[in-house]
């Protein structure tokens, strides 16, 4: 499968669907396990996921160019390489805004975010592994409709 195919377009709609089955999933369960006001701890979900699809794109793009460059192919070892150069990208990203956020030290914001990073990395491949299979399916479908 090509991945180098993908439009901007795709590229925003990976990152906002991936954000949004996230924080469906994230927000109540931070809230619920921190005894904290849902909402803010859904303001601080809305800014790291606005961080995180940037980043996604980002990330997800230069992971593509040395898919390319090198030839990988997504097996499972592909594809924990770029769960963890993701989430490690995220972490330092973000634990600046969650120190600030939630008025905690440095060390408080590591240790949430090594929390959030536990529920992530697992998300995160399992995510990634069914977009693509989904996405062949459908690429696969669209050729044989143009060849009937």
């Amino acid at each position: 499968m090509q991945h180098d195919d993908k439009t901007l377009r795709e590229r925003i709609f990976h990152a906002v669907l991936y954000e949004v089955c996230a924080m469906a999933l994230l927000v109540p369960l931070g809230s619920w396990l921190g005894d904290a006001d849902l909402a803010h701890i859904g303001a601080l979900g809305l800014m790291m996921s606005t961080i995180a699809m940037l980043w996604n794109m980002l990330f997800n793009a230069l992971f593509e160019r040395l898919e390319r460059r090198y030839h990988w192919q997504r097996n499972p070892t592909v594809r924990s390489l770029h769960a963890i150069g993701f989430e490690g990208g995220m972490l330092l990203l973000t634990i600046p805004l969650v120190a600030w956020w939630l008025e905690c030290s440095l060390w408080q914001a590591l240790l949430l975010d090594v929390g959030v990073l536990l529920f992530f990395l697992p998300y995160t491949y399992v995510f990634n592994w069914s977009y693509d299979h989904t996405r062949a399916r459908l690429m696969a479908r669209r050729v044989a409709c143009r060849q009937a």
